[in-house]
Formats: structure tokens, C-alpha cells, sequence
């Protein structure tokens, strides 16, 4: 197994791992819902309508 010739130093080594942060930090994507427009996290149910994929999964109350 091959082992570093030379220590990488701290600012090398924090470049790296702050991309994973920027990557980490956004703000996750929503889509809308096709039945009632409503926005929703993609690849799951809508909690208004309560429909997935044109299916109505949960009983939701309307008030």
C-alpha cells in the first residue's frame, strides 16, 4: 500500500474537506405537487393532498 512521501499541510487538507461543506450547507431542492401545486420534497408523498404519483396514499382532513 503506498504511504505519502511528504505531510500535506492543514490549508491542502481544508480545501478539500470545504467542498464537502458548500455541497452540504444548500438548501435542499423542492418540486411541486401535481395535483394541488403545493411545494414538496421530491420522492415524496405530499403532506397537503396527501397523493404520490397520482395515488392517494394518506388520509389528509380538510379544513
Amino acid at each position: 500500500m503506498p504511504n505519502p512521501k511528504h505531510k500535506h499541510s492543514k490549508a491542502r487538507r481544508d480545501k478539500r474537506r470545504a467542498q464537502w461543506r458548500r455541497k452540504k450547507s444548500s438548501a435542499p431542492g423542492l418540486s411541486v405537487c401535481p395535483q394541488c401545486h403545493e411545494l414538496k420534497p421530491p420522492h415524496q408523498t405530499c403532506l397537503s393532498c396527501g397523493t404520490y404519483k397520482g395515488t392517494q396514499v394518506i388520509a389528509v382532513e380538510e379544513s
